[in-house]
């Protein structure tokens, strides 16, 4: 009786191991969903093709635009200097100030000059009688014709003479010719100057003029009268000029047209000698077609793209225009509707199969 129970024991302990067993075995082949792992592998298809980013192609405007370099300079611009060998007696000018036209900057010694203009006054006044007693005399008939002739030329020379000693003598006032902002003072009381010494600088700025050149295949494009827009490495805010004039006629050696355009300065928060980057607009282009910058490859033999067509890239050779630092205007070889290929160009060729993670 013992020997059987003690065999029905191991025989239930042996079906208990197994069940176990089968459990263990069966809880490996099953995912979390209940269901077979292998069926659950059998049910997710296999990914085919490149993985890639795409575009489709849309018409859209596009103003034509051209960077150029120009230089600002000063509406006005002068280097106040003396017409005479003398002495300066007064510098009223002051460094660094605004002054308007004839303000007087500098004065030179004059004493002289004004010591002979008034030797010269007294003998106008002299000449004047003789000639007017002359006058007299011809007209009784007491004179010769010849002898008034001499008085009244003496008479000319003196108020000629007069009138040049006047001119000398305003040329030392030195003045300025126009409104403007004094730069540096190059002379003091008591200096001894000569023709052409720079005494001072005087500038108007508060107009500026823009220089700058564009290719011979737009000289017939920018008029008189057109307005440009342009930065200046200063700020970044954006300033605006009119083209006023350009020259009659090409570089020869750029064959480039030199162009001027005048900006509004009022605020004198720019400076003459600055260099200014202009936009000059061409024109628009209202059915142009535009790509992301990174979907282009270049060649030796120019541009190219990835172009999806039932799900497989193709290459396509295009011309390229106006770039920007992110699109660039696509001339030939698309069209309107095309899908192209924006992101993971490196690991396609020709005819590749690829699938499209993102359309845009």
């Amino acid at each position: 009786m013992e020997r059987t129970i003690h065999s029905t024991k191991i025989v239930s302990g042996l079906i208990i191991t197994g069940v176990i067993l089968l459990s263990v075995l069966f809880k490996g082949y099953t995912s979390k969903d209940g269901l077979p792992e292998k069926a659950k592998v059998a049910k997710t298809p296999a990914a085919t093709g490149v993985p890639v980013d795409a575009q489709v192609l849309h018409s859209e405007s596009l103003n034509d635009e051209m960077t150029v370099s120009g230089t600002l300079l000063a509406f006005q611009e002068v280097s106040i200097t003396s017409e005479l060998n003398r002495k300066v007696v007064s510098v009223l000018a002051k460094e660094g100030k605004a002054v308007s036209a004839g303000t007087l900057l500098f004065k030179l010694d004059d004493a002289d000059l004004i010591a002979e203009l008034e030797q010269l006054k007294q003998q106008e006044k002299l000449v004047i009688l003789n000639e007017k007693r002359f006058k007299e005399l011809i007209d009784n008939e007491a004179a010769k014709q010849q002898d008034y002739d001499e008085a009244f030329t003496n008479l000319k020379v003196i108020q000629a003479k007069i009138d040049q000693l006047k001119v000398m003598i305003s040329k030392t006032s030195i003045r300025a010719p126009f409104s403007g902002h004094l730069g540096i003072v190059n002379v003091h009381t008591g200096a001894y100057v000569t023709p052409g010494a720079p005494l001072a600088q005087l500038t108007d700025n508060s107009r500026l003029k823009i220089d700058f050149a564009i290719p011979e295949k737009h000289a017939n494009t920018l008029k008189t009268g057109d307005q440009v827009e342009y930065h200046v490495e200063s700020d970044e805010k954006l300033y605006k000029a009119t083209i006023i004039a350009h020259e009659a006629g090409l570089d020869q050696k750029t064959r480039t047209l030199l162009m001027r355009a005048v900006s509004n300065n009022s605020s004198r928060e720019l400076l003459p000698g600055q260099s200014a980057r202009l936009t000059l607009r061409l024109g628009n282009t209202g059915n142009a077609l535009m790509i992301p910058n990174q979907a282009l490859i270049p060649s030796s033999k120019g541009y190219s793209v990835f172009v999806v067509n039932h799900n497989k890239a193709n290459i396509k050779s295009i011309e390229v225009g106006q770039r920007s630092a992110y699109s660039v205007h696509v001339l030939k070889g698309l069209a309107p509707g095309d899908t192209i290929v924006t992101s993971n160009m490196l690991r396609l060729t020709p005819g590749a199969d690829v699938q499209l993670v993102s359309v845009h």
